[in-house]
């Protein structure tokens, strides 16, 4: 090959691995730095880490280190102090809640938050919101197919569901906003051991499509070491550990988590 060609034919190739780190970026929840106080408290202490699509990242902690309130700034509920926020290659630091929902974001919230009054067909329309009229006037199949339960009593109010069914509604909720991050706030929760396995199922199928990042916030440690491909362990405001989820055992994450 000539040298003028051999050498032009040599950038295509390193635009090539730009474009590939960049396609990269374009898949991941990206936290940089992120600092959050509450009064004279320093909560978030500089935290980094990245969740990809097509994995399920659990984050697992003790109780007081700042796990929720991580969560409500990437939602946006809380603004950050300092730091970065990225979604799918662009900067959400400052958007709105309602923005992140659009940018394809949904949460599911510890203590669950679903509307007792409304039935549960009217919760999960709620979870519509971000489309257009024609697209919100009916719950989309695949969410009674995850939760054939749903299905059952969708003219049921929701309050009067029982707990774990609840769990399952505000997924399904979220799960019908059709977002490309999942975030779960401690799903297992008071919950039944036979509803856990249920909601366990749901997300490895929805880690199985890979076509979503899910971010799983659990102190349960088993349920978190079945799911997980990357772990984070969070203590006093910092990721102090993390790894592959199939390392947890080896690197003794229990021992950091259980009390």
């Amino acid at each position: 090959m000539p040298a003028k060609l051999l050498a032009a034919s040599r950038v295509p190739f390193r635009g090539q691995a730009s474009l590939l780190r960049g396609l990269g970026e374009l898949e991941m929840l990206q936290v940089d730095k992120l600092h959050q106080y509450y009064g004279g408290s320093h909560i978030l202490r500089g935290l980094s880490f990245e969740a990809k699509v097509g994995e399920v990242t659990c984050l697992l902690g003790r109780n007081g280190v700042g796990k929720t309130t991580l969560l409500k700034c990437l939602m946006g509920l809380l603004p950050a102090k300092e730091g970065a926020v990225n979604w799918e290659g662009q900067a959400i630091t400052a958007y709105k809640p309602h923005q992140r929902v659009h940018a394809g974001i949904a949460y599911v919230p510890q203590g669950r938050e679903i509307f007792g009054r409304l039935t549960v067909e009217e919760n999960l329309l709620m979870g519509l919101s971000r489309f257009g009229a024609k697209e919100a006037k009916e719950v989309p199949a695949f969410i009674y197919e995850l939760f054939p339960v749903l299905l059952q009593m969708k003219q049921r109010r929701g309050g009067d569901l029982s707990g774990g069914q609840q769990q399952q509604l505000a997924i399904g909720r979220a799960l019908a906003s059709r977002p490309r991050l999942l975030i779960l706030d401690e799903p297992t929760e008071g919950i039944q051991p036979s509803v856990i396995k249920e909601i366990g199922a749901v997300i490895k199928q929805l880690a199985a499509r890979g076509d979503m990042a899910i971010l799983l916030v659990e102190q349960f440690y088993d349920f978190a070491a079945e799911l997980a491909d990357q772990y984070l362990v969070m203590s006093r405001g910092e990721i102090v550990q993390q790894g592959r989820g199939e390392n947890m055992q080896a690197e003794g994450v229990r021992g950091l988590v259980t009390i």
